[in-house]
């Protein structure tokens, strides 16, 4: 079961092509960036919230681990996802 809707209606669109599954590095990477919309527009609100600002730096370097990986193995996966997520590309790349 998915909590996020929007992450649903990827997930469903991914297994139309039959390539998409949960653990796929697409998927991964889609959930870190839902979760990360989601802390930053908390952060927003609650500026002092330490805790907060310490799991999205966690989940930030964990999706840019898990980019960094893709564009190593697959270029062209890579950027089809920067642009579909709206994802800034690093430095490095």
């Amino acid at each position: 079961m998915i909590k996020n809707p929007f992450s649903a209606i990827i997930f469903k669109e991914e297994n139309k092509d039959n390539k998409g599954s949960k653990g796929s590095v697409e998927f991964q990477v889609l959930s870190f960036t839902n979760r990360i919309r989601r802390l930053t527009s908390h952060l927003e609100l609650h500026k002092k919230d330490y805790l907060s600002q310490r799991g999205l730096r966690k989940i930030i370097g964990k999706r840019q681990r898990l980019l960094a990986y893709l564009s190593k193995k697959n270029r062209v996966r890579y950027k089809e996802l920067i642009v579909r997520l709206e994802i800034r590309e690093t430095k490095n790349h």
